[in-house]
């Protein structure tokens, strides 16, 4: 079956929520089979729940999830836990703040039946050498704990088959700082069907990052102490 669940975590994108919601529910008319587009406010300050419930009329496949803030990576293992919960068979997991496009959505859907996870790679970046930089050294720092190699572990542009995804999220702990790095390390140690797609992706045009290079020295301490935390994770 292909009933698909696009989920996005959304924190503090009033600017650009809407243009996001009617770019990606395209993606979800043509995909039909019951598929639902799900935002996911993760207690965002501004107006972006209010914007979402005012234009939830007008998208029949849109749901609005609002939420206590507790981050991207928990908000994303929120997300996947309700799309299971809702039976999708394929979830689809970006970003709303508008870097990515739905345009190259098309070439991981069609890779769908030859893999069970797709994942992006940026191979150019619009995020700056800040971002360019630790997303560098992420790939350093796991294949130091891991001995392994990933393109581009924590991609906010991801497909996965829910029957093969299920078993990943009980292992994954509900404090993880980027549970998609995670996902991407364990499904190449155990050698899961999954395929790297070169994505676009822009720079941010508005809204908050809600990393500032302040915290990127404690928060990296606390992701390295994480992983190494979990190097011998099982399934």
């Amino acid at each position: 079956m292909d009933k698909l669940y696009i989920v996005m975590p959304a924190y503090n994108e009033d600017d650009v929520i809407v243009n996001v919601v009617d770019e990606w529910h395209k993606v979800i008319e043509k995909i039909g089979h019951d598929s639902q587009l799900v935002i996911f406010n993760d207690g965002s300050k501004d107006n972006t729940l209010s914007i979402l419930e005012n234009i939830r009329g007008k998208y029949p496949n849109l749901a609005v999830i609002s939420k206590e803030n507790t981050g991207h990576g928990p908000t994303c293992i929120f997300a996947y836990k309700y799309a299971i919960a809702e039976n999708a068979d394929w979830i689809f997991q970006t970003d709303s703040d508008g870097q990515t496009r739905s345009s190259d959505f098309w070439h991981f859907w069609e890779k769908r039946n030859s893999y069970d996870f797709i994942i992006g790679y940026r191979v150019k970046r619009g995020d700056g050498l800040a971002r360019r930089f630790i997303s560098q050294t992420l790939k350093v720092v796991i294949l130091i704990i891991f001995k392994i190699s990933v393109k581009d572990a924590n991609t906010p542009f991801r497909l996965m088959k829910v029957e093969c995804l299920r078993k990943y999220i009980p292992v994954i702990p509900r404090d993880f700082f980027l549970p998609n790095t995670l996902l991407s390390v364990m499904i190449t140690k155990n050698k899961e069907k999954f395929f790297w797609q070169e994505i676009t992706f822009a720079p941010r045009t508005s809204g908050i990052s809600t990393i500032s290079l302040a915290k990127i020295g404690k928060l990296g301490t606390t992701l390295i102490k994480q992983l190494y935390k979990l190097r011998n994770v099982k399934t």
